[in-house]
């Protein structure tokens, strides 16, 4: 069992959680996810990693609430337990100083994993920008916790209620063009958010990479559920990413799979009696 140390409702539909998990934090990385499962009867929901404390022995995570199991996670209080957080799984992001700098583009609650990347290469020393956004203001995730280390932290609503009006791709088509220089763009974000960001910076020959999230059970590479295929090849986003070369990706591919079940989604009865 695994005890929440800290609950936060960021909006109507996300919340964050700090869970006290010393084995998962003390091993995890930027770019490393888990899967958490509320109860012993539940599903098993991979997350991405938020943020990490050491000393403290907890690991941030930052959901969505839009189904029965995460639903049932939104019930739970500060001092509640849950069933498991099994991880780190997957493999870290590879980041490395950079001479110049990186962009980040965030998308929703892509801005949860973006964060401890941006954060790291700041460590190290490279110069790091970030581009969030969010349907309105209230969906504009972690943008104080970004100005800590971004040199710039840019915001596109679709509503125009908090800075650019439009989408990131916006913010970062008229960045590129003012002539800004950038070694990496980092981009994380639903999957029709990050190919339109490929398609702005692959013309450039701005190296991007991505994170993708597709239907995963057992986090292992055992079930085949995950499978994408990146530059003509089969992979498994649980055990070869999530963070793939988002030049590789076939998006077209993603986004079919990911809608596969949606109707069998619709008509399921789990928690429903």
């Amino acid at each position: 069992m695994y005890r929440i140390v800290k609950k936060q409702t960021l909006n109507n539909a996300v919340q964050l959680m700090e869970i006290h998990a010393p084995f998962v934090a003390r091993k995890c990385e930027p770019g490393q996810f888990i899967i958490i499962r509320v109860d012993e009867d539940g599903e098993r929901v991979p997350l991405t990693i938020a943020d990490y404390d050491r000393e403290k022995e907890t690991v941030t995570i930052i959901y969505q609430v839009v189904g029965y199991s995460t639903d049932l996670l939104s019930k739970k209080k500060e001092g509640d337990y849950v069933q498991d957080f099994v991880g780190p799984l997957g493999q870290p992001a590879v980041l490395e100083r950079k001479e110049n700098k990186v962009i980040g583009v965030a998308g929703g609650v892509g801005a949860a994993p973006l964060y401890p990347q941006l954060r790291k290469l700041a460590a190290l020393g490279t110069k790091v920008e970030v581009i969030i956004g969010g349907k309105s203001a209230e969906y504009v995730l972690l943008a104080d916790q970004f100005k800590d280390f971004c040199e710039n932290v840019y915001i596109a609503t679709d509503d125009g209620s908090l800075g650019t009006k439009g989408f990131v791709t916006t913010v970062l088509q008229d960045l590129l063009d003012r002539g800004e220089v950038y070694d990496e763009c980092i981009a994380i974000g639903p999957l029709i958010m990050m190919k339109n960001v490929v398609k702005v910076t692959q013309p450039r020959g701005l190296h991007t990479m991505v994170s993708l999230n597709p239907i995963m059970i057992d986090g292992t590479g055992m079930c085949g559920g995950c499978r994408v295929t990146i530059g003509g090849e089969t992979k498994f986003a649980c055990v070869d990413g999530p963070d793939f070369d988002g030049f590789k990706v076939d998006f077209d591919e993603c986004m079919r799979r990911q809608g596969l079940f949606k109707e069998e989604e619709h008509k399921c009865r789990i928690g429903r009696g």
